[in-house]
C-alpha cells in the first residue's frame, strides 16, 4: 500500500479540505451566532442610529459622499459581525485540527497542501457568511443593485481577511483566550475607526493602516455614489494573502517533523531513527 507521501498531491488536497470543512461544521456556536447575532446586530444599529444625513470625505479618492447615517452604520455593523463570526470560526477550527495536522504531516502530507486546504475552507465559509450577511441587510436597507453587490464583495473580502487572521492566530497563539481576545477587540476597534458616524477622524490617514479600510472604502464609495475603487477591494485581498503567508510559515514550524537519533549508535532499539513533530506529538 502506498503511503500518503507516495500518492499524487491532487489526492492530498481533497482529503485535507474534507477534514477542514468537517471541523468548520462542528462549530455549532459559530453557526448559532451567524443565525442570531447578525440580524440582532443590524436591528440594534437601526434602532440607535437615526436617518440624519452625513457628508464626509472618502479618504481613498477624496470624493465627498452624501450618505444616510443609519445606512452607513448598517454596513459597519455587517462588517463587524463578520470579523467576529468568521474570525472565531476559523480560529477555533484551526486550533481543534492542529493535532490531526501533525499526524497528517507524519503520514507524508505537505504543509503547503494543508494550509491551502485550510485557506480554501476558509474562503468557502467567508463567502457563505458574507452572502448571508448581505442578504439579511436587505431587511433593513435596500441599496441599488450595484451598491448591494459592492457591499457583498466587501463583506466577502472582509470575512476573508479575518478568516486568514483567525488562521494565523490559530497556529500562533498558545491559548484560546488570547486568540478570542485579539479577534474580538481587533474587529471592534478596526471597524469602529472606519465609521464616520461614531468616529470623527474616519477620513484621516490613520485609518488606512487597518484591515477593514479597503473593503469599507469600496462599499461606501459604490453604495453612496462615489464611484468604483477596485484598488480598495484589492487592498483587502492583499491583507488576507499576507496573513495566509505568515500562517504558512508558522504552521510549518508548528508541524515540522524532525528526526533524532539515540545517544548509543544513533538509533533506537529497532535500528530506526526516532521521529518527532514540533509542537509536542509523541515518538513514532
Amino acid at each position: 500500500m502506498r503511503t500518503a507521501a507516495q500518492r499524487p498531491l491532487a489526492r492530498q488536497f481533497p482529503t485535507a479540505l474534507g477534514f477542514e470543512l468537517r471541523n468548520q461544521a462542528r462549530n455549532h456556536l459559530a453557526w448559532m451566532l451567524l443565525g442570531v447575532f447578525i440580524p440582532a446586530w443590524y436591528l440594534f444599529m437601526a434602532l440607535i442610529v437615526s436617518h440624519r444625513p452625513l457628508h464626509f470625505k472618502l479618504f481613498s479618492s477624496g470624493v465627498i459622499l452624501h450618505a444616510d447615517g443609519r445606512e452607513l452604520s448598517l454596513i459597519t455593523a455587517g462588517m463587524n459581525s463578520l470579523t467576529l463570526i468568521v474570525g472565531f470560526a476559523v480560529f477555533a477550527a484551526v486550533r481543534r485540527g492542529l493535532p490531526l495536522d501533525r499526524r497528517l504531516v507524519f503520514a507524508g502530507y505537505r504543509q503547503t497542501i494543508l494550509v491551502a486546504a485550510k485557506a480554501a475552507g476558509m474562503a468557502i465559509v467567508a463567502v457563505g457568511v458574507a452572502f448571508y450577511a448581505a442578504a439579511v441587510l436587505l431587511a433593513y436597507w435596500r441599496p441599488t443593485p450595484a451598491g448591494w453587490l459592492a457591499v457583498l464583495a466587501s463583506f466577502a473580502v472582509m470575512a476573508a481577511e479575518y478568516g486568514a487572521l483567525g488562521m494565523l492566530l490559530g497556529v500562533l497563539v498558545r491559548g484560546d483566550l488570547e486568540g478570542f481576545f485579539l479577534i474580538i477587540m481587533g474587529g471592534l476597534i478596526d471597524t469602529f475607526l472606519q465609521n464616520p458616524v461614531g468616529n470623527p477622524v474616519a477620513n484621516r490617514p490613520v485609518v488606512e493602516y487597518f484591515p477593514s479600510f479597503g473593503p469599507t472604502q469600496f462599499a461606501n464609495s459604490v453604495a453612496f455614489g462615489g464611484g468604483t475603487q477596485w484598488a480598495d477591494l484589492g487592498l483587502g485581498i492583499v491583507w488576507a494573502a499576507a496573513s495566509l503567508a505568515v500562517a504558512l510559515v508558522v504552521f510549518h514550524r508548528r508541524t515540522h517533523v524532525r528526526t533524532h537519533t539515540g545517544a548509543a549508535g544513533g538509533a533506537t532499539a529497532g535500528g530506526e531513527p526516532r521521529t518527532f513533530a514540533a509542537g509536542g506529538l509523541g515518538e513514532r
